[in-house]
């Protein structure tokens, strides 16, 4: 089936702040889709709550906009019962990093086969600016006039440490490449990350907009980096919040078994040793 972006796009407009980020990752994801050829009903999209939690919507896949930090587990569940179907997790900083931030080492360590794709603008944009997991110490908002006082969250190091076997990080200043990492993130065998710089018009700092990406984002892949290499993928990752560094921090090359296919392998052992219905019965009857 040759699929183009364009059928994964649904007839619901975005609502965005004209200039947000989101829109460049949701032209990303529609490429990636594309380019993986699966047809949208063998596609599922799980998010929480903010303001691209909302991409669910905009697709033409079955979409699930669900409880605020609840995405995670919502699509382990779905891709454990439809283990068929392609499911990927969207959604923000703060519903991935904040209320939700307890659910990712679990999703991490069980590797079910799906991909969770965060867009970190630093910020709550939805909710009118307040600080997120990730807002820089020192970040001045509207509820903050004294600056953070908190060390924030580092996405890159989290999952890297938590073992994920597939980490990448991208901006949509760079619509291509972000494709090319997506696209590599849901054809890994197992849980994928992918954080996405995706900047926020309305509430974000001037050097993390879209014109200020293009200027000083560094490809990891000219730095010479080697994505097969979890201790070199933790050392660019300490670069976080002071460099922008896109590509793949890691991939494992060799990839351990997925939650969903050591289930189903049980699954078939226990169904061939089992016994036929009335054989059961009557062995519990007779004692």
């Amino acid at each position: 089936m040759n699929l183009v972006a364009k059928d994964f796009k649904s007839d619901l407009k975005p609502i965005w702040c004209p200039g947000c980020g989101d829109f460049g990752v949701l032209q990303a994801i529609y490429r990636a889709l594309a380019a993986i050829g699966r047809p949208p009903h063998e596609i599922a999209f799980i998010s929480g709550i903010g303001c691209s939690s909302r991409i669910p919507g905009y697709t033409t896949a079955y979409g699930f906009n669900s409880v605020h930090g609840r995405a995670l587990p919502i699509a382990q569940g779905l891709k454990l019962a439809r283990p068929e179907l392609l499911v990927l997790a969207a959604g923000g900083d703060g519903d991935g990093f904040s209320i939700g931030g307890g659910h990712v080492p679990h999703a991490v360590r069980r590797n079910d086969d799906l991909t969770y794709i965060v867009m970190d603008n630093q910020t709550y944009g939805l909710t009118k600016g307040q600080l997120s997991p990730t807002s820089p110490l020192g970040l001045r908002t509207v509820t903050s006039t004294y600056g953070s006082l908190e060390h924030p969250v580092n996405p890159l190091l989290y999952v890297l440490a938590y073992g994920a076997g597939f980490v990448a990080q991208g901006t949509p200043a760079d619509i291509a490449g972000l494709t090319e990492m997506i696209e590599a993130a849901i054809r890994y065998p197992g849980f994928a990350f992918v954080n996405v710089q995706s900047p926020c018009v309305t509430y974000g700092e001037e050097h993390q907009q879209i014109k200020a990406h293009k200027a000083t984002m560094k490809a990891l892949a000219d730095l010479g980096h080697d994505p097969t290499s979890r201790a070199q993928a933790l050392e660019h990752a300490h670069a976080y919040g002071r460099e922008l560094l896109t590509g793949i921090y890691y991939q494992e090359p060799d990839p351990p078994p997925t939650l969903g296919a050591l289930v189903r392998g049980r699954q078939e052992a226990l169904a061939s040793a089992a016994k036929p219905r009335a054989q059961i019965l009557d062995a519990f009857v007779q004692h």
